[in-house]
């Protein structure tokens, strides 16, 4: 039996082989499939799709045909196909008239068209973060996956995949507001610093009114909370200090801040979960 192939994290671009044509449809296969044979994939993590980008679509199609295939899997029950990845395409050939659209073969479990349909959309930027939130939980409560494997899979770190799960415990009126894009992942990380929906809501509406930053809303739920504010600043970093903590928050997934020069000074990095703290600590202590 040939070895199974692991590796999904490396993109799409491993699952598309350079098979020729076949009428039969064997595993790892281009052919042209009627569009009346292919399902949604139940799994997909994108809740909706544009229509105006749709149309968009559908006119290039109806110029260029289908120029990159969709990814297939049989159905379980044989009748027909379902989408790994292309959903937009096969949507958008639709609406164009196409009868067939070309089609790579693929077996695939149903984890696995959860997984690649993350990992595609993942790699062109179409999920919104609480979809992106959604298909990992799905991963981690249906599949068992740990956060560590789940960043493993799409390529992210186990910060970056915690700290969205998070946003899936912030009030309704947040999620809203992010799904919206009246506020930024960060707005709604910060808001989830307040111990309440009640609280949420009520600090998203000073957000939303007085159209926050992201420091902004940090510094006022601090001040919800009863912080002291933090004291005035003094001169602004070198840009020499703001290139370290650019570099740092990209590393560790978290905001950090550096505060001195040369040959002195302090590095403060900030965690908004157990989780976090203790996937930060991981991190530093193997470093």
């Amino acid at each position: 039996m040939a070895r199974r192939r692991s590796g999904l994290g490396r993109g799409l671009d491993a699952l598309i082989p350079g098979g020729e044509t076949s009428t039969r449809l064997p595993a790892g296969s281009v052919a042209q499939v009627p569009v009346e044979q292919i399902r949604p994939n139940p799994r997909q993590p994108r809740s909706k799709i544009d229509p105006a980008a749709l149309e968009e679509l559908a006119a290039s199609i109806r110029e260029h045909g289908v120029i990159q295939p969709v990814v297939l899997a049989r159905a379980p029950d044989g009748q027909g196909y379902v989408l790994i990845a292309g959903e937009r395409r096969w949507q958008a050939a639709k609406l164009a008239g196409l009868q067939q659209v070309p089609a790579v073969i693929r077996e695939a479990t149903e984890q696995e068209l959860l997984e690649l349909a993350l990992i595609e959309n993942i790699q062109r930027a179409d999920l919104n973060p609480l979809e992106t939130a959604e298909a990992y939980r799905q991963l981690h409560e249906a599949f068992g996956l740990s956060h560590d494997e789940i960043a493993q899979r799409v390529g992210k770190s186990r910060v970056a995949v915690s700290n969205t799960l998070r946003l899936l415990k912030a009030a309704p009126a947040v999620r809203q507001a992010l799904l919206e894009g009246r506020i930024s992942e960060g707005h709604a990380r910060a808001l989830l610093g307040l111990p309440s929906p009640q609280a949420q809501t009520a600090a998203l509406h000073t957000v939303t009114e007085q159209g926050l930053t992201v420091r902004q809303t940090e510094d006022l739920v601090r001040r919800l909370q009863g912080e002291r504010p933090p004291a005035k600043r003094g001169a602004r970093p070198s840009p020499e200090l703001r290139d370290l903590e650019a570099r740092l928050e990209a590393a560790l997934g978290t905001k950090a801040r550096v505060k001195g020069h040369a040959h002195k000074g302090a590095i403060t990095i900030y965690y908004y979960s157990a989780e976090e703290l203790d996937a930060l600590l991981a991190r530093l202590l193997e470093a």
